[in-house]
């Protein structure tokens, strides 16, 4: 059967959601929402962050439950209550933060999700059962090895394994390109191909177009919680599909390549011979120099796990130097604890945000004050300033264009709101040193402008910022200077106008290349 037939002789949807709404307090996440999906397709779930997209797939999967309306399987009503109701008929689901525990192998945490599963484990026989699978699919991952030595690729090729072998036939995946590499990115397609073939239906949630557009059947877009259309593949584009997802156009980013820093101006940050011991899945950095100067921004390239976290974590203060000296504003900060580093004027911006920046429980405006207690504390620390506190991040929210409630709980907001909540936090009170890793994992297109021009504008305003990313795109658009790193060490440093993503791909990788020009 044709790629483009798929959905045209399915007469009956294997999944037809209707009029499904949702609300949560101050805030409509679905209203009245249509969605038909059907057998050996993969449908694309797109929208800007907030839109509605993963609250809509947690009520299919029994995670919330709708204020009204309707699901049906094979044309016939179902109740969808919990994930359990939801994995009796077969619906799975990755979630954006990844469900493992790293302390047990891969074979036990797949075992743990089987429906079958014996009071004693067979181990032998899921160790066939995983290797079956994983030759199928292309999913390769050794059933003996601990989930806490996995990469995160390998970590959602797991995921999908417990899916696939709990007989789950649709399966919905929320954000999965948001915490792999490019490479990772073109395997997982390879993969969600495979098993279109093989009749699953695959739901995709995303903000990335351009990966919709390249393994996608069909594209529903949902804007501030309704349906704003769906289209196949072949009828859809770029200019489309951003017309649907926002109603007014898109600002574009802008980018002064003139500004010139003050060659005297001691650096704001500095890293001189700085070395790392690793701990369990830690890359040590080698021999690490680096200078960062006021009004510059200082991109890292690399694969994953070649030391871009321990960089940002170093000079945090997060990770102790065993070599060398890291020096702050033209003091030595070597050994200095991570609230003074805060506290001299560093804005740290995680890879994640749910783990690494926020209070779960504790809501928005809570959390905006978390790193910046000693601003709002009064009454000898007795008491706190609230109002204060909102009015600043009113004020950042409202020159970023970003808008969220302040009285919700943290970890209700969707992984693209929390981002945005966690650069809003950082970006108040104008930072002298930004550490940005992943800046925008997890953001829309609109808000991926909002949050790179923020950067540009305090690069601008004299700050300095490091920025930790694998889109080589955003690297080279916004780098001042660019490095390279390989297995904890710097393989290259140059002028982004000086190479191009082809000699940065082969440093990348450890492979020699043409990079001739790269010192």
């Amino acid at each position: 059967m044709s790629r483009s037939s798929h959905s045209q002789t399915a007469q009956i949807p294997l999944i037809a959601m209707r009029g499904i709404t949702k609300a949560f307090p101050g805030v409509l996440a679905n209203d009245g929402v249509d969605l038909e999906i059907h057998r050996s397709e993969i449908h694309a779930l797109l929208g800007e962050n907030g839109a509605g997209k993963s609250t809509l797939m947690k009520i299919l999967y029994g995670f919330y439950r709708a204020d009204a309306g309707q699901i049906l399987l094979d044309g016939q009503p179902i109740s969808i209550r919990s994930p359990h109701d939801a994995r009796n008929v077969n619906i799975g689901m990755v979630f954006q933060d990844f469900t493992l525990i790293p302390a047990f192998s891969v074979a036990e945490n797949i075992a743990l999700f089987l429906p079958d599963l014996r009071a004693v484990l067979d181990l032998k026989e899921i160790h066939r059962r995983i290797n079956e699978l994983s030759q199928r699919y292309d999913l390769q991952v050794e059933p003996q090895a601990m989930v806490s030595q996995l990469s995160i690729g390998e970590q959602q090729k797991v995921e999908i394994l417990k899916l696939l072998l709990a007989d789950e036939r649709l399966l919905i995946l929320d954000e999965p390109t948001r915490v792999l590499a490019p490479h990772e990115v073109e395997a997982l397609f390879r993969v969600l191909d495979s098993l279109r073939k093989d009749g699953y239906a695959i739901i995709l949630i995303t903000h990335k177009m351009k990966e919709v557009l390249e393994c996608a059947d069909r594209i529903t877009v949902l804007r501030g919680g309704r349906l704003a259309g769906t289209l196949p593949r072949p009828d859809a584009s770029e200019e489309k599909l951003v017309a649907l997802m926002f109603e007014k156009k898109l600002a574009g980013l802008q980018v002064s390549r003139q500004q010139v820093r003050d060659e005297a101006a001691p650096p704001l940050l500095e890293l001189r011979g700085v070395e790392t011991h690793s701990e369990g899945a830690e890359t040590s950095l080698k021999a690490i120099d680096l200078k960062i100067y006021p009004g510059e921004i200082v991109g890292v390239a690399g694969v994953s796990g070649n030391g871009q976290k321990e960089l940002g974590d170093v000079a945090l203060g997060m990770i102790r130097c065993a070599k060398g000296t890291k020096s702050l504003f033209g003091k030595d900060f070597t050994n200095r604890a991570i609230q003074k580093v805060r506290r001299s004027g560093v804005g740290f911006i995680p890879e994640n945000p749910l783990t690494m920046a926020v209070a779960p429980f504790m809501t928005v405006l809570e959390n905006m004050a978390l790193t910046k207690t000693w601003r709002y504390a009064r009454l000898g620390g007795l008491g706190m300033d609230w109002q204060a506190v909102k009015m600043d991040t009113e004020a950042t929210s409202k020159k970023m264009g970003f808008t969220f409630s302040m009285y919700v709980p943290a970890k209700s907001l969707s992984g693209g709101n929390l981002q945005r909540m966690v650069i809003v936090r950082e970006m108040t009170h104008d930072p002298r040193l930004i550490i940005a890793s992943y800046l925008t994992r997890g953001l829309d297109v609109q808000s991926t402008i909002a949050a790179r021009q923020a950067l540009v504008q305090a690069r601008e305003s004299g700050a300095g910022v490091l920025l930790i990313s694998e889109d080589l795109e955003e690297l080279f658009t916004l780098s001042d200077r660019l490095i390279v790193l390989y297995a904890g060490a710097i393989a290259g440093s140059f002028k982004p106008e000086e190479t191009n993503v082809f000699e940065v791909g082969h440093l990348m990788t450890g492979s020699e290349g043409q990079n001739d020009k790269i010192s």
